[in-house]
């Protein structure tokens, strides 16, 4: 499937084709989950062949998803719309500095929309349009929050400084060092709230591993990648706030 640009979403034929008046939109509520799956995959095809399409079909599919909180629909709307996601998350330019799969990033743009878009928020989107406006907002964000997240590894110094720039240190120097780097942890271990804050943390900044390959080994404590992924932000969120690394760090 070929991603739509933001310009051809926003074409006028497009949000001609997305109002739905007051009597089309009573017949569609009548339409079971399958049929209006069924019909905004015909009317995706016709669109992607730049043909006159009914783009009230994919519109219903998202109402019944965000505003009924239907789980079918919602599924053939990740179905459907994954492909799209996934083209807009390959061509971010912080994708590819990431270290995830585009998977990992189509799931968490589609539980970032979700979330997002209550069904007190839905009147606000009129239009299909404006939905997969949003959604591409949603699959932007999460890459971006992502590497933002990972370049915290920079609080670890001896991960990031160049043996080549740094003098040979006396065996007194360098078990001080030692100390120190014992000292670092325990304080930052003193800061973490659970189980699964710990396994994050070690995971990522002693094991070097990705929030997937953290899930795949403790799947006890996460319910899926995202989770990981959540925490991981969330702590690094907590400790880039507190005073007392900020300050150990020069940053205060």
């Amino acid at each position: 499937m070929i991603a739509p640009t933001m310009t051809t979403l926003n074409s006028p034929a497009t949000l001609h084709a997305s109002v739905v008046g007051d009597e089309a939109a009573t017949g569609l509520a009548t339409i079971d989950v399958e049929e209006l799956a069924r019909r905004c995959a015909i009317e995706s095809e016709r669109f992607y062949r730049g043909q006159s399409h009914d783009s009230r079909y994919s519109y219903e599919l998202f109402r019944r998803a965000l505003v009924e909180r239907d789980e079918t629909a919602w599924n053939y709307l990740f179905q459907h719309y994954s492909p799209l996601v996934e083209g807009w998350i390959r061509r971010s330019g912080a994708f590819v500095s990431s270290g995830e799969s585009s998977e990992y990033f189509v799931v968490g743009a589609f539980a970032k929309f979700w979330r997002a878009v209550t069904p007190e928020r839905f009147a606000s989107f009129p239009n299909l349009a404006s939905l997969l406006q949003y959604l591409q907002l949603c699959a932007s964000s999460v890459v971006i929050d992502s590497v933002r997240a990972q370049s915290w590894a920079e609080m670890m110094p001896e991960d990031r400084i160049s043996e080549q720039r740094v003098p040979r240190l006396s065996p007194d120097e360098e078990a001080m060092q030692r100390v120190d780097r014992q000292e670092f942890w325990r304080f930052i271990d003193s800061q973490l709230h659970s189980e699964s804050e710990r396994v994050v943390v070690y995971g990522s900044f002693v094991l070097g591993l990705t929030p997937r390959a953290i899930f795949e080994r403790y799947t006890t404590l996460f319910e899926s990648v995202y989770d990981v992924y959540n925490v991981k932000r969330n702590v690094l969120s907590r400790l880039s706030r507190n005073s007392h690394l900020r300050t150990l760090f020069g940053q205060a």
